[in-house]
């Protein structure tokens, strides 16, 4: 499970003390409600309890998401960025996960419209122990204008944000932040079919203007998966007594299904997969059957068990894992 930095869970405790959870509850109805509208969190995150709720219930998702991707950058790459610019930085969710990814980051820049979200941004991150996040600075503004023209960050993140656009904007929104980005621009949005077709858009647009695939295809060739298909995957998270409080739930875990995309300037040295493992794994008695996207194209390994070491492994395989090599290994790689 991914769960958040001893600092961070302080920080948000520290916020949400002394609010009714009754309330918190019932902001947290009203968040999903918003978010189910696809209504746009600078008119669902208005009032202190809003923000309780999301930081109770949200927040802990989204940092796993970002987390997962940003691990998976880290395995593709030797990319060790220094300055951050969170687009869409809600309560800073995507600093902390780079931060505690990326231990030389030593600027980060968190941009929002949402004024309620930058203040409680700046409160969480003033109690990080880490110098970057103590020291980030806010700044109100949104994702189709991203500062100054002539300012670049190595590390571009935009956690759920650009699923908060219409059709027509995500496009140029993604090109603005590409724009801004001198090394790395990584997207993760819900893990919706509505949201992996638009990633699919930005794709096509970031490669034809010269971005180099990082994560999750393994290759740069169309998608293959067919029409009404999509691409995501799952993290599991622990769900706090607060959480569970909040959201009404009795599980100790919640799973958030997200999809994501990574690119990368030329400059960055990219190591690509064979395979990765798009679907959760299928472990039967005497085989493990994966379904898998590769260069070339769709494909499904059966693993089985007579296989000795290589079925152990398989056995071990999750959901977004890489499948190596062409010589038959596995891991991930």
């Amino acid at each position: 499970m991914t769960s958040l930095p001893d600092d961070l869970r302080a920080a948000i405790d520290d916020v949400v003390a002394g609010r009714a959870p009754g309330s918190i509850g019932q902001a947290s109805g009203r968040l999903s409600d918003a978010y189910r509208a696809r209504r746009p969190s600078s008119s669902a995150v208005v009032a202190a309890d809003d923000v309780s709720a999301y930081l109770l219930t949200r927040l802990p998702a989204t940092y796993a998401a970002i987390a997962r991707v940003l691990a998976e950058v880290n395995a593709r790459t030797d990319f060790a960025p220094r300055s951050l610019l969170d687009a869409g930085a809600g309560p800073g969710t995507a600093s902390w996960a780079a931060a505690e990814q990326f231990e030389g980051v030593a600027e980060i820049v968190m941009l929002d419209e949402n004024r309620r979200f930058l203040d409680v941004a700046g409160r969480l991150a003033a109690q990080s122990a880490t110098a970057a996040l103590a020291s980030a600075t806010t700044v109100s503004g949104n994702l189709m204008s991203p500062l100054s023209a002539d300012r670049l960050f190595d590390l571009v993140l935009a956690g759920y944000a650009l699923t908060e656009l219409g059709d027509a904007e995500i496009v140029p929104a993604a090109m603005a932040l590409w724009q801004r980005c001198g090394g790395l621009l990584a997207i993760v949005e819900p893990g919706r079919p509505r949201d992996y077709a638009r990633l699919m858009a930005v794709r096509a647009a970031l490669l034809e203007a010269g971005a180099q695939m990082v994560a999750p295809c393994p290759h740069e060739a169309a998608c293959p998966l067919p029409g009404g298909d999509w691409c995501h995957f799952s993290v599991r998270l622990p769900r706090s007594r607060a959480h569970r409080q909040a959201k009404g739930a009795s599980l100790g875990y919640e799973d958030e299904k997200f999809s994501y995309l990574a690119v990368a300037r030329q400059g960055v040295a990219v190591r690509l997969p064979v395979a990765r493992v798009i679907r959760p794994p299928v472990v039967r008695k005497f085989e493990v059957e994966l379904a898998l996207c590769a260069a070339s194209g769709l494909d499904r390994a059966h693993i089985l068990s007579r296989e000795g070491g290589r079925f152990k492994a398989a056995k071990k395989l999750d959901w977004g894992d890489t499948f190596g090599g062409e010589e038959g290994t596995i891991g991930q790689n």
